[in-house]
């Protein structure tokens, strides 16, 4: 009789819990993600704001997204997931979601980076600014790459 190889539940891959989840792609992005996340609220928030409407929208993308990822790596950190395939959907959507959200924020704070070149205090603020346009966009490059890493994994 010929050997039955694996079952399909021993083939599928297991998800990261503890540590590992900083060794192991997709799961490594989280914490860049948080960090530059960080640093866009904190950039926007630095500056004189001069276009509240666009730069408030840029604050609650990225606070939003910075606590949610941070909540879901603790997740993974201390294995809620028990290893449910639920879980990469999760993951997957929420990252993709919140990807467009990024891009969408990164475009705005470029704008608000434009118009702060001609302000009154311009040298701070557009530099400030700059910053924040470019934590922005890796940002928005850090949760596609998890999300399509999530994807094809």
């Amino acid at each position: 009789m010929a050997s039955v190889g694996p079952s399909a539940a021993s083939t599928q891959p297991t998800l990261p819990s503890g540590p590992a989840v900083f060794k192991t792609i997709p799961y490594a992005f989280m914490l860049p993600e948080i960090l530059c996340g960080t640093w866009v609220w904190i950039l926007v928030a630095a500056t004189s704001v001069s276009l509240p409407l666009l730069q408030g929208w840029v604050m609650y993308v990225s606070l939003t997204s910075c606590l949610i990822s941070l909540l879901l790596l603790l997740s993974y950190v201390l294995g809620f997931h028990r290893n449910s395939e639920n879980w990469k959907v999760l993951d997957s959507l929420y990252h993709g979601a919140t990807a467009i959200l990024y891009m969408s924020a990164a475009v705005l704070q470029a704008n608000a980076t434009i118009n702060s070149e001609f302000s009154s205090n311009a040298p701070l603020n557009y530099q400030l600014n700059s910053a924040a346009s470019f934590f922005a966009f890796l940002t928005t490059f850090l949760y596609i790459l998890h999300a399509f890493s999530i994807y094809y994994q």
